[in-house]
């Protein structure tokens, strides 16, 4: 992955620290023939050991039996110390490491989620997305972690295989087929655990769906009395999670017991041949079995990450997916910079679809909105309001057409310049789990405390927010729970306008608000739109009596436009939008 590329030599160092550690422990255990051999004095003094024995032997003769013994265990302490100071520094250094890689994999997904095109995020449920970032993330580092011990235990393998081969070459061919025989007697138990890791990446994703769900939703569901049915949902969700993790366990838990039992009669029966072929090689043999015990912990961990790692196939899968998806493009970003509208935004012909194969939610738009100007755009709903909208800020690229600002295609200008100049209050307000004053802040990072308070004086939010506990630091809870709908519409209003943008656009901005908030706002937002070009879209046609230009969308296509007096004399689909809101509002009153 392009995420470890930059890390290739901790990786490295981590694999060396795991072999010398390795070295460390066999020539600590190796040391135990010459102290074995120093307890018995006479077959020291006459061995007539060959090979690898022998040269373990040779610097300690001539020594007394005392010197010997002291010699040897000093030796065997130094290289067990040596060994655990390796180990220490090998699991320090790598916990640094996958902790490192797992920010970096996570920042990058975040990354990823907050450019990629629109309709990637729309097309995806949020508990996917959300444990995508916060669950399968953590599989990718489990599997790099896996990886790495199975490489550190296989260098171990082979550092220990090197040592038994010196000591008894004869034996070791038998303990290699019997670990063999043991290794894919393992494998045919723990081979389900690729196919389980995934089931346990969709029970996850379904659960934390349901749980975003329940959250976000808890006042639908009480007020349609559907506590029984979502506990229902959730239950069979949570259930289904418990059965897939608890087959994972199974199987991890398989892989220990068998093992060991397994390993036991392998050391066991190689002991009986041992002593049964040279009964006087016993420290030899004594050796060769402690080195054969202490090898098959590292032979047991090789099939347990083995197993470990089929497991977290499924996480690892699906994040790769996500960032080779070909349905997630990022939008196109252009390299002109951009300062400000001076003169119109263009559609030229401009359709839009938002899947392939499926009706055009715009089509064959052509339209001029002016600067400096405020253009409305009412309509049916499903008309394609909301859509225009989306495509003048950019979150999706189009279909067909162009769009162009000040003569300029609005692909070639750089797109952080652009959504910079821009301020938008929509019907779907978010408010960030944070205070009144940083959420007004988000308009723009640096404003200061008397341009949030001129702010939220201009959207008519400043007297409300004093009468709150803490005032601007008042906290106001997930999507601003803790505030009323008007009040969170507000809120956004004086977000918008601390941004001091040159293109606001308000999509059913104060539909929360009563008659006389909406006045009182309307007249604000009057004085503040001056010298700006604004977007609106209303519902209540009463809202844009003022605009410029009015744009009549209906099915994807732009049937009306004009300003009132004109549209009105045309006596069609906006005179009759106009007259049943007219009378609508006459019965009301």
């Amino acid at each position: 992955m392009l995420l470890i590329r930059s890390y290739n030599w901790v990786v490295f160092i981590i694999i060396g620290l795991g072999i010398l550690a390795s070295l460390a422990e066999g020539i600590g255990i190796s040391l135990m023939v010459p102290l074995l051999q120093s307890l018995e004095a006479e077959a020291f003094q006459s061995t007539q050991q060959q090979g690898w024995i022998s040269i373990l032997e040779s610097p300690f003769q001539g020594f007394s039996v005392e010197h010997r013994l002291a010699i040897v265990a000093v030796a065997m302490t130094v290289a067990i110390l040596l060994k655990n100071v390796l180990v220490y520094t090998n699991k320090a250094l790598f916990g640094w490491f996958k902790h490192q890689v797992g920010h970096r994999l996570r920042s990058k997904i975040f990354n990823q989620l907050l450019n990629i095109n629109y309709n990637y995020l729309e097309a995806k449920d949020s508990g996917e997305l959300l444990n995508l970032l916060a669950g399968e993330s953590w599989q990718v580092i489990r599997a790099l972690e896996m990886l790495v011990n199975i490489v550190i235990s296989l260098c171990t393998l082979v550092v220990f295989t090197v040592l038994l081969l010196l000591l008894s070459w004869r034996l070791m061919v038998l303990v290699s087929f019997l670990t063999l025989l043991i290794s894919v007697i393992v494998q045919q138990v723990t081979r389900r655990a690729k196919a389980l890791g995934q089931q346990t990446v969709k029970a996850n994703s379904q659960l934390t769906t349901l749980m975003c769900e329940g959250l976000t939703g808890m006042q639908t569901i009480r007020a349609f009395n559907r506590e029984g049915y979502e506990q229902q949902r959730f239950d069979e969700s949570s259930n289904l999670v418990k059965k897939t993790f608890w087959q994972l366990e199974l199987l991890y838990g398989a892989v220990d017991p068998l093992h060991e039992g397994l390993s036991t009669f392998l050391v066991v029966g190689v002991l009986v041949i041992s002593l049964l072929r040279d009964p006087t090689a016993l420290s030899a043999i004594l050796t060769f079995m402690f080195m054969l015990y202490r090898l098959q912990p590292h032979i047991k961990l090789i099939d347990f990450y083995r197993v470990n790692l089929l497991a977290t196939e499924g996480g690892v899968q699906a994040v790769m997916e996500f960032f080779n998806s070909h349905d997630k493009n990022h939008p196109i970003t252009g390299y002109k910079a951009f300062s400000g509208l001076q003169h119109k935004i263009a559609f030229d012909k401009v359709s839009f679809g938002y899947s392939k194969g499926k009706s055009l939610a715009l089509e064959n738009i052509s339209v001029d909105i002016p600067h400096g100007q405020t253009t409305a755009i009412v309509g049916p709903s499903g008309g394609g309001k909301s859509t225009l909208i989306k495509l003048i800020c950019r979150f999706y690229n189009l279909t067909e057409g162009e769009i162009y600002v000040d003569g300029v295609s609005l692909d070639s200008l750089n797109l952080h310049d652009w959504r910079e100049r821009i301020a938008i209050v929509s019907q779907d307000i978010h408010i960030f789990s944070s205070t009144i004053r940083e959420n007004i802040a988000y308009g723009k990072l640096e404003a200061t405390e008397a341009e949030i308070i001129a702010a939220a004086k201009q959207a008519h939010a400043h007297e409300f927010i004093l009468e709150l506990p803490f005032g601007y630091d008042t906290p106001v809870g997930e999507r601003g729970t803790r505030l009323s709908g008007g009040q969170r519409q507000r809120l956004a209003l004086a977000r918008a306008i601390v941004r001091n943008p040159d293109i606001l656009i308000l999509d059913e901005a104060t539909n929360a608000l009563d008659t006389l908030s909406e006045n009182l706002i309307q007249q604000a937002l009057e004085i503040f739109s001056q010298e700006r070009t604004v977007i609106v879209i209303a519902h209540r046609l009463s809202t844009i009596e003022q605009a410029d230009q009015i744009l009549v969308l209906k099915d994807g296509q732009i049937v009306e436009q004009g300003n009132l007096p004109q549209l009105l004399e045309n006596k069609s689909l906006f005179n009759q939008l106009y007259q049943l809101q007219y009378r609508n509002a006459l019965s009301n009153s």
